[in-house]
């Protein structure tokens, strides 16, 4: 398998933003930190179909899936157990812009 195009420590990044713009709200934080932790465990093939579809899509597509799913995130609105639960997610509603 290829390496992909988006490595762990950018995917984990993007949770260290929304974290920093979390506002203090503590259960967006707490969610936020625990999916900035987990990222280190997503599965190579998850990040694999991250940047393929990605790639398909381009970034203003992308970020129009990412932005408001972190938003919720950030604003309490959303929460997820473990970072490979937010890429199902977000993959799922990319998979979406496919069809």
């Amino acid at each position: 398998m290829a390496k992909p195009a988006v490595s762990r420590d950018a995917f984990r990044g993007l949770f260290a933003l929304y974290w920093a713009k979390a506002h203090h709200d503590h259960k967006a934080e707490d969610c936020l930190l625990t999916l900035f932790g987990s990222a280190e465990y997503i599965p190579d093939r998850l990040l694999q179909q991250w940047s393929e579809k990605a790639d398909l899509l381009g970034p203003e597509t992308v970020g129009s899936v990412v932005e408001p799913r972190a938003r919720e995130i950030a604003s309490g609105g959303a929460r997820y157990d473990h970072a490979s639960d937010f890429l199902h997610s977000l993959l799922r509603d990319l998979g979406r812009k496919v069809q």
